[in-house]
């Protein structure tokens, strides 16, 4: 299976066409989506294609509404962009597709967050990555995997129904796996404490001779402990970048790790991937929605990643790296 590393804008452009050209299926879930300048093309899309009789499902947390109005946390429903995301919606839903929001009814705004990232056109895939449907999203660095694999393209969509399926009660699942050819797909499935992926990237860290870390956040926890030993070049943004919250969440991450960050270009840093070197030489990566915080397993966030040794592959992300990141 051939997977290739597109940026933010591509990943619009291609997901809209592959979604006017599919003639069965559309599933889309993104942490934010809204109708933006630079995300209208994609909106367009879906509603032509369920006004087209095609199966659409659209599923979007309520952390929307906290990006969309300039607040991080969905507390206001009254500002202008939290009422153009629910007219977004009702737009959406009059054309006849299936549009869920994710992440009601739970104990905190922190708990339960649906994380994951992909698009599904008929066979087509693009997930993987940390791209968020939204201006923001589209304008970070960042970039999503395309695909075409029928196998993966009906994991995502099942895996998709079950996570509408259990918000209705506001439950999760087992996190899981499933191997294809080149790579393994990891689901985290929103149970506090239990991440595969986190606990996928500590064994590998554990293993590994020398470490290229690049994410949104400093990396906590265990990780962090693993990272210290060991070569590393690690990626995340300055406090200074970030707003709100995440500033803070920043600046605490940063002083109780004690770790310092490589990344000096201006642009905020959103992708999130690690690729380890092992002894003897070869090279496993992990890329996908994850942010490798230890905040995110404590609150039980639904994630997506996949796991590969693939040189293709792990060769796309060390030239993003050289030319986005370092």
């Amino acid at each position: 299976m051939n997977l290739k590393l597109i940026s933010p804008t591509e990943y619009i452009s291609q997901a809209s066409a592959a979604i006017d050209l599919a003639h069965h299926r559309v599933s889309l879930i993104a942490m934010v989506i809204a109708d933006h300048p630079s995300t209208h093309q994609l909106i367009e899309s879906l509603i032509a294609a369920a006004q087209r009789g095609l199966t659409v499902h659209v599923a979007a947390d309520i952390f929307t509404y906290g990006e969309v109005s300039g607040s991080f946390l969905p507390l206001r429903y009254d500002k202008k962009g939290s009422r153009a995301a629910t007219t977004m919606a009702r737009r959406l839903k009059a054309a006849g597709v299936k549009f869920h929001w994710l992440g009601k009814g739970r104990v905190t705004l922190f708990n339960g967050r649906t994380h994951s990232k992909w698009c599904v056109a008929d066979d087509t895939v693009f997930t993987f990555g940390g791209v968020n449907v939204y201006q923001e999203g589209i304008e970070h660095i960042d970039y999503m995997f395309r695909t075409d694999s029928k196998d993966l393209a009906d994991t995502l969509v099942n895996e998709q129904m079950r996570i509408q399926r259990v918000e209705r009660s506001a439950e999760n699942y087992p996190s899981h796996r499933q191997s294809f050819d080149s790579f393994t797909a990891l689901f985290d499935g929103g149970i506090i404490g239990h991440s595969i992926i986190y606990k996928r990237a500590c064994e590998l860290a554990k293993q590994a001779v020398d470490i290229t870390f690049v994410s949104q956040y400093c990396p906590t926890g265990k990780l962090a402990r693993i990272l210290k030993t060991k070569p590393y070049l690690l990626y995340f943004n300055r406090p200074e970048q970030a707003s709100a919250l995440n500033r803070a969440l920043l600046w605490f991450s940063r002083t109780v790790s004690g770790l310092r960050t490589d990344y000096k270009k201006a642009t905020y840093l959103h992708a999130k991937y690690i690729i380890f070197t092992l002894p003897d030489g070869s090279k496993t990566a992990l890329s996908g929605s994850h942010n490798f915080a230890y905040t995110g397993v404590l609150f039980g966030t639904r994630e997506i990643a996949l796991e590969t040794k693939d040189p293709a592959i792990i060769s796309q992300l060390e030239s993003f790296t050289k030319h986005h990141v370092a």
